[in-house]
């Protein structure tokens, strides 16, 4: 996997680079994430000081939870971030990265809550809940 990905929202007012390896995506099957995103949330993560934004004033943070924020593009709605409390690390959507990525599903997790409409079968670990 490459050391630098590049990425952007849909209208490109939200830019990101990222240096260092990318963790492999957790695919979440919450209520909260199917909501944000009108599906699965499937992302990796990057320490802060191995990320940079461009165009971060058009970055919304809204707090779904008393623990993480989920940062998304004011202009065209794009969910981009998930950030946790107390961490030096942030969550980018693996569909808003420039491809190639490398990027591979690592896990499932909260399968429980997954939507009825789908079913998982790529092979990856899935959890009820959070792992």
């Amino acid at each position: 996997m490459s050391e630098e990905h590049t990425g952007h929202c849909l209208c490109g007012a939200v830019r990101f680079r990222t240096r260092g390896p990318l963790r492999e995506v957790i695919a979440c099957h919450c209520s909260q994430c199917r909501r944000q995103t009108g599906h699965f949330y499937a992302a990796t993560n990057v320490r802060d000081d191995a990320m940079a934004v461009e165009g971060g004033e058009n970055v919304t943070w809204y707090r779904a939870s008393d623990t993480a924020g989920r940062g998304f593009c004011r202009i065209c709605g794009s969910a981009l971030f998930w950030k946790g409390d107390n961490t030096d690390y942030t969550s980018i959507m693996a569909g808003i990265f420039d491809q190639p990525t490398g990027l591979v599903i690592g896990k499932h997790i909260f399968c429980a809550d997954k939507g009825d409409y789908y079913e998982i079968e790529d092979g990856a670990p899935q959890y009820a809940q959070g792992h």
